[in-house]
């Protein structure tokens, strides 16, 4: 199902591409099949999306889940899911993207893999963006809950921007681990922490179950189609840059 990512770096590094041929390109795991997988997985999310907003009832039902959560609010749940709605916000998600960007580039001094990083984190953030324009789904009312947390009202909620940061996040890592002693570890705990953070926002009560669900489906399209790209364009794409930026670290 997935191309070897060794054949691609090689690909990469051919003759005839010179800015490239002293870098390895960082390849991304890329399904076979990706621009099917891909629209497979977007059609899935506006075919969710337009479910619960074309079924009757289906939000009112969704709305008492959130409604039972806000009545049985314990401290240290709500601190945790409190504190995942600062981290996995915009503002504080672009501090840490940055931050791993500024360290692989700066620090381990490779900048082609600063790129793949911080555009394979933040590509699920812009497919939330996409699909709540599409589906347009209002949040739960937070005059409706029992104890409303964060309320939010007049913006999208389907899917969940959180959730989706948080996927593409640990997808965005675990590539970064691949092939060292830590990529069993970063994948366990890439598993579950769009997972967490899933159950945060219902608790919080700033979204429906479905719209986390559907946020798992959104930044799968959007690793996807971005691997299929990155692995396409990016080394004519890093062959325009500057040499200073895409040379290899020099060893001693």
């Amino acid at each position: 199902m997935y191309q070897p990512a060794r054949d691609r770096q090689e690909t990469a590094a051919a003759p005839g591409t010179p800015k490239a041929a002293g870098t390895q390109f960082p390849a991304l795991p890329q399904p076979r099949h990706w621009v099917l997988l891909g629209v497979l997985l977007c059609a899935a999310v506006v075919a969710l999306g337009l479910t619960v907003q074309l079924t009757p009832g289906e939000t009112t039902a969704e709305l008492h889940v959130d409604q039972d959560l806000s009545q049985h609010h314990v401290a240290a749940l709500t601190a945790i899911a409190m504190a995942i709605n600062v981290l996995f916000a915009p503002v504080a998600g672009v501090c840490i993207i940055a931050a791993i960007a500024l360290v692989l580039w700066l620090v381990r001094r490779d900048f082609p893999k600063a790129i793949a990083f911080g555009l394979t984190a933040c590509s699920g953030w812009v497919a939330s963006e996409v699909f709540k324009l599409i589906i347009a789904r209002q949040r739960p009312n937070p005059g409706l809950l029992y104890d409303p947390l964060a309320p939010e009202t007049g913006s999208n909620s389907f899917p969940s921007g959180h959730v989706s940061f948080a996927v593409a996040l640990a997808f965005a890592v675990y590539f970064l681990s691949r092939g060292t002693r830590w990529s069993k570890p970063v994948a366990a705990a890439g598993a579950a922490l769009p997972v967490i953070v899933a159950w945060s926002r219902v608790y919080v009560g700033v979204h429906y179950p479905t719209d986390v669900i559907a946020s798992f489906l959104a930044a799968g399209a959007a690793v996807v189609l971005l691997a299929g790209l990155w692995n396409r364009f990016g080394p004519r794409l890093l062959d325009r840059l500057p040499a200073a930026l895409t040379a290899p670290a020099s060893r001693h």
